[in-house]
């Protein structure tokens, strides 16, 4: 089995490398990852100038792109193989509901569907990071249900973990995305020449949260497994659409 392994938080980051090194059990693995953090760069992709990749001393490939470049370049030119599987993560820090939309981890993943290939993304929910062991069972789990059982089709999943120790999680469970409050107000900053500068606030709190979403998965110390698609037509409006465009 070929393994490719991205992120968004940087090939330093602990855990791409925790991931990287457990996968190698389950197959041959390959890392293309940022040169830097870029969290929050959704699925761009940068189309303005050529990017360049490194080899670090461990063996990772380091891109100066997004997640998606790094993902884009590897399937489509770096690489001489179609890897079998993509693997996003280890992120610090929730992906669930809204956050999607945003998370260069799930991009990573999504770029991997949008090219064929059964692709996961995988969050630790927690801001101090103290089990990414729990984390590492979970993608030794899933990716090990995809090496014995292949989907038929190709598929994306956001995995989201509680920061619990591994005997502490509830098993897991498939859930829909729920949805978050507006974000918190942006804070204002005084550079030192005098202008106004903002800072992107916080996200909200979580406004549905009910059974069935990820949000109450990890709440109840589960493991939450979302599909997700990109097919962002609004099925449900295309009777108002073409009512207003006859009018």
């Amino acid at each position: 089995m070929r393994i490719l392994v991205s992120n968004d938080d940087g090939y330093f980051a602990p855990g791409i490398t925790l991931l990287a090194e457990a996968l190698k059990q389950l197959g041959e693995v390959t890392v293309v990852a940022p040169e830097r953090d870029r969290s929050g760069a959704s699925n761009s992709l940068t189309l303005d100038r050529p990017l360049t990749v490194r080899r670090a001393p461990n063996g990772y490939f380091s891109v100066n792109g997004t997640p998606t470049d790094c993902v884009h370049i590897a399937v489509t030119g770096l690489l001489d193989f179609t890897p079998d599987i993509i693997v996003s993560g280890i992120n610090l820090g929730a992906n669930m509901g809204d956050d999607t939309i945003y998370s260069g981890t799930v991009a990573a993943a999504t770029e991997g569907y949008q090219l064929g290939i059964p692709s996961l993304a995988f969050s630790l929910v927690g801001k101090e990071g103290k089990h990414f062991d729990s984390a590492v069972g979970i993608a030794l789990e899933l990716v090990g249900r995809f090496r014995r059982s292949p989907p038929r089709e190709p598929v994306l999943l956001n995995v989201n973990i509680p920061d619990l120790p591994a005997a502490e999680l509830r098993g897991m469970e498939a859930t829909r995305l729920g949805k978050r409050h507006k974000a918190e107000p942006v804070i204002k900053l005084q550079t030192p020449r005098g202008e106004t500068a903002y800072w992107i606030g916080p996200a909200g709190g979580a406004a549905d949260a009910g059974p069935g979403t990820d949000f109450h998965a990890i709440e109840n110390r589960r493991v939450s497994v979302t599909p997700l698609r990109m097919d962002l037509t609004h099925n449900a409006q295309l009777g108002l659409a073409r009512d207003w465009l006859s009018a």
